[in-house]
């Protein structure tokens, strides 16, 4: 059969070594295959199908360093999976059986309790008999941390099949940030990762959750799924009618040919290895200092790190080799034999010495050759990432007609709400430190986004969300041009953990928190005292940790400024999520809606899909408005058409009609999930008739929230090329910033809370402006 396309060049420097165990894994692999069922009378595979595909080899070449005990187990995990997969197929996919499937899936998770000691159900076919093997000979070596990060991408895993089933029913093709975030639970690299860690050491559990961690895992299973859609195109979307393919997603997006959808994902693939290179070379040893590892936690790291990468190579050199993908004409790919090394630069180093045909001349080249030139769709090369000249002379931001389904309504008490955000900025000194006068408080008009966003709300409700997102806006007017032009990464990291300080989820959080030495420290306490008041502890610890993201991807944000480093693509789409304080946002949206609705319902896959499509359009659009004061006059370089233009080597028009159109289809996303995938939610969980009233108003909520930032966008002064012409960028010229404080801690003495009925009066006793210890994005999307 003619390939639909030419195969890429592939970016990848590190050898491909064999593990020494190969026989005895494929010899044990095929004996329990046949024991659970998977072979001759499953009518999915005969021992030919399993011989051919040689998972052994895949596990041998992904593994290179484990023993043969250790070897034997992670293939038989191997062909569990791809039995799960050939199996859910045959099953239900060809068949179009949602509800069966949803019943299959729904019992797998018994297989797999956290307590090794509970019992488990009689399995009923080969891939239940085959979890229940695996999990109860593989847990007992770890960890209770690592076995529920490991059971949780399991089930991601195994679950999110149904979004591909629900996808194929539709026949819709997903967005490529849809599409990014679900390859990632249903392509089951997470999980892959889970056996890397059994595979190599585990990492301590101090830092596991971290970001530098997370996007080591991120980058390493993107890595992995784009690699296996460009060797899986033709089995599956030409075969099995599979629509979740990135190439297909591309080609779908972009209305181009296949050979140059293919082109683009491989760009795709090569800037998340950049991606994960850099993150281990910089964050992760940053994490380690930070959280004070021991040396053997670090070398767990280390080994973890280059396990990672060996799956890599490795997986790419099976994909070669194995008769389930198209892998004819492959260009500038290789086998060979090499030693690893140890921690950080030296695990990450380019190979040398004989067997190290991986690292071909040509993928060096290309890796840095693609940072000065671009192919025809065109590479984000790692050079072409530090190359940005700032403040380039743009113009006005270009607004196109965006995509708007949901009508504006507007709160009446817009007036007095901004007369009283007023007051409480001069109270907490937001109009005292250099930062903001009364004409910029003025020009951001900050009431009204509130007013938008909760048109029904209270006064008091109002009062709040105003003053959050003064809160939040003044911090995103500070931080970069405080920290980012002292190029002070220790005060930034500072101001963080001061800020994190200034909300006690406990009572005897409260003698830890900092003596208020500036308005963001005074507004922070004063709002999170307001706004905790009536809150469950558990509802608290979840608010501080929305801010908390929020406060250290404002850090993210300086490194990347420090390093004049335009973000990968995927990277900044993610984080931008966090700096514009989406998940603060959705969680104190859900905090007013009652227990009806089970948590369990907001962590379903279409909840997160309904608030990850709101999020997106909203940053977007925000970074659509916000061009030329970023670019021109702020030196910035978060902003998704910078990303994109960065990225495809394009124009400022043609980046923002990629932005256009991805905000687009983030909007018709959530429309859709609204349509027809949270009715199946809602009977999935079996809700009682409040719960899905509170969720109809949840939905009614964040379409306000849209509409709300829109109009406010459109409105407001901050963004117009003739009040950026007119205004300073830098301080007020008559107050300079002062020196960053100590920290020192007293006992919480929270303010009063100022409602409309308290009298707002500057805090005494009165001081001269103080030192501006701020943050960057607010909770509600302003930049």
């Amino acid at each position: 059969m003619t390939q639909p396309f030419e195969l890429p060049h592939f970016y990848m420097p590190y050898p491909a070594r064999l593990n020494p165990h190969l026989e005895e894994a494929r010899t044990h692999s095929r004996t329990w295959a046949r024991e659970m069922g998977m072979l001759e009378g499953s009518g999915i595979w005969e021992q030919a199908d399993l011989d051919a595909h040689d998972y052994g080899l895949l596990c041998a070449y992904t593994h290179p360093d484990c023993d043969g005990p250790a070897l034997s187990l992670i293939t038989d995990w191997y062909v569990w999976v791809f039995f799960f997969d050939d199996h859910f197929l045959e099953t239900f996919k060809r068949s179009q059986d949602r509800a069966g499937g949803k019943a299959y899936l729904d019992r797998l998770p018994l297989f797999m309790p956290l307590d090794p000691g509970t019992p488990v159900p009689e399995p009923r076919n080969p891939v239940e008999a085959g979890l229940a093997d695996l999990w109860a000979r593989t847990v007992p070596a770890m960890s209770p941390d690592w076995r529920e990060r490991f059971s949780t991408a399991t089930e991601h895993l195994l679950n999110e099949s149904l979004w591909e089933l629900s996808n194929i029913n539709e026949g819709r093709i997903s967005n490529p940030v849809e599409y990014i975030e679900m390859r990632r639970k249903v392509g089951g690299a997470p999980w892959s990762a889970g056996l890397v860690e059994y595979a190599t050491a585990e990492v301590p559990a101090s830092v596991s959750r971290s970001r530098p961690l997370r996007v080591l895992m991120e980058t390493f299973s993107d890595g992995v799924h784009l690699r296996n859609d460009l060797f899986s195109y033709q089995r599956e979307v030409e075969d099995e009618g599979e629509l979740s393919n990135g190439v297909l997603v591309l080609e779908t997006f972009f209305g181009c040919s296949t050979q140059e959808a293919a082109e683009a994902v491989n760009d795709v693939l090569t800037s998340r290895l950049h991606q994960f290179e850099h993150t281990a070379l910089t964050e992760v040893p940053a994490i380690a200092l930070e959280h004070a590892l021991t040396p053997g936690e670090i070398a767990a790291v280390a080994a973890y790190t280059k396990g990672l990468q060996d799956w890599q190579s490795g997986g790419h050199e099976w994909h070669l080799r194995s008769s389930r993908y198209m892998n004819e004409k492959t260009r500038g790919t290789a086998s060979g034999t090499a030693d690893g090394t140890t921690p950080w630069a030296a695990a990450l180093a380019a190979p040398s010495g004989p067997g190290t045909a991986a690292a071909t001349l040509a993928s060096l080249v290309a890796a840095g050759g693609s940072a000065l030139s671009h192919t025809h769709t065109g590479r984000s090369g790692r050079l072409r990432n530090h190359t940005h000249v700032p403040y380039p002379e743009v113009g006005p931001s270009l607004i196109p007609d965006l995509h708007m389904p949901f009508a504006l309504q507007l709160s009446p008490h817009l007036d007095a709400t901004r007369a009283r955000l007023k007051d409480w900025c001069r109270a907490t000194g937001l109009l005292q430190e250099g930062v903001w006068d009364e004409d910029k408080l003025r020009a951001y008009d900050l009431a009204l986004c509130s007013c938008g966003i909760d048109p029904d709300g209270t006064p008091e409700a109002l009062d709040l969300s105003a003053a959050w997102l003064a809160w939040g806006t003044y911090g995103d007017d500070y931080y970069p041009l405080v920290y980012g032009h002292r190029r002070d990464l220790a005060a930034a990291r500072l101001t963080t953990a001061r800020l994190s300080a200034c909300m006690p989820v406990h009572g005897a959080d409260a003698a830890c928190v900092p003596v208020p030495a500036n308005a963001m420290e005074r507004g922070l306490i004063d709002l999170w005292a307001r706004t905790t008041a009536q809150m469950t502890t558990g509802h608290r610890e979840r608010l501080k940790t929305a801010v908390d993201r929020m406060t250290e991807s404002w850090v993210w944000e300086l490194v990347n400024q420090f390093q004049n480093r335009v973000p990968d693509p995927v990277d900044y789409l993610e984080m931008r999520r966090d700096t514009f304080g989406s998940d603060l946002t959705l969680s104190l949206c859900r905090m007013g809606h009652g227990p009806a609705v089970p948590e369990e319902v907001y962590r379903s896959g279409p909840v997160r899909s309904l608030e990850n499509a709101a999020a997106d359009y909203a940053c977007l659009l925000n970074d659509v408005f916000s061009y030329q004061k970023e670019i021109q006059y702020e030196g910035e370089i978060h902003n998704a058409i910078l990303v994109v233009q960065n990225f495809f080597g394009c124009d400022y028009p043609t980046g923002l009609g990629i932005v256009h159109d991805l905000m687009t289809q983030r909007m018709q996303q959530f429309e859709h999930v609204v349509a027809h995938e949270l009715p199946v939610v809602y009977d999935d969980f079996q809700l009682s008739a409040e719960a899905r009233g509170i969720m109809r108003d949840y939905v009614v909520d964040l379409q306000n929230w849209l509409a709300g930032i829109l109009n406010w966008h459109r409105s407001v002064d901050r963004y117009k090329a003739e009040y950026l012409a007119g205004r300073t960028h830098g301080f007020l010229p008559d107050r300079p910033p002062a020196p960053v404080p100590p920290f020192s801690r007293m006992p919480l003495t929270p303010l009063s809370p100022l409602t409309p009925q308290t009298p707002l009066t500057p805090l005494t006793p009165p001081q001269p402006p103080s030192p501006p210890w701020s943050s960057s994005l607010s909770p509600l999307p302003v930049s």
